[in-house]
């Protein structure tokens, strides 16, 4: 199976580059994550759309709806944008599982799976 060194520790991911455990996520690993999908600088504002990402998840279960992000965070609309450029690779640098083949279809603005 996949993995990054954080801290002297092997984190294992899935073949895609997720975690395989959601509870092996903390700040460190979500900086090796970034590096790997080639994002060299976590800055506050990526952190703050991450941690928020992680919360929304674990309270629904579910992705966010991108725009309601950047307003909780209280960014620009478009924040996950302009500050990841791939809502996908916000997603994985949060430590959270792949979402479902409706979701991934939804971001990349192909209007769902029916």
């Amino acid at each position: 199976m996949p993995h990054i060194e954080c801290a002297g520790v092997k984190i294992e991911l899935d073949d895609e580059g997720y975690l395989a455990n959601i509870d092996s996520w903390n700040e460190a690993v979500a900086q090796a994550l970034a590096r790997k999908e080639g994002i060299e600088e976590l800055t506050r504002d990526r952190m703050d759309i991450i941690h928020f990402m992680r919360e929304y998840y674990k309270q629904h279960n579910a992705f966010p709806v991108l725009r309601g992000v950047c307003l909780r965070v209280h960014q620009s609309k478009d924040c996950y944008s302009e500050k990841f450029i791939d809502p996908l690779k916000a997603w994985k640098i949060a430590g959270l599982p792949k979402p479902d083949e409706h979701v991934v279809a939804e971001i990349r603005g192909e209007g769902g799976v029916t």
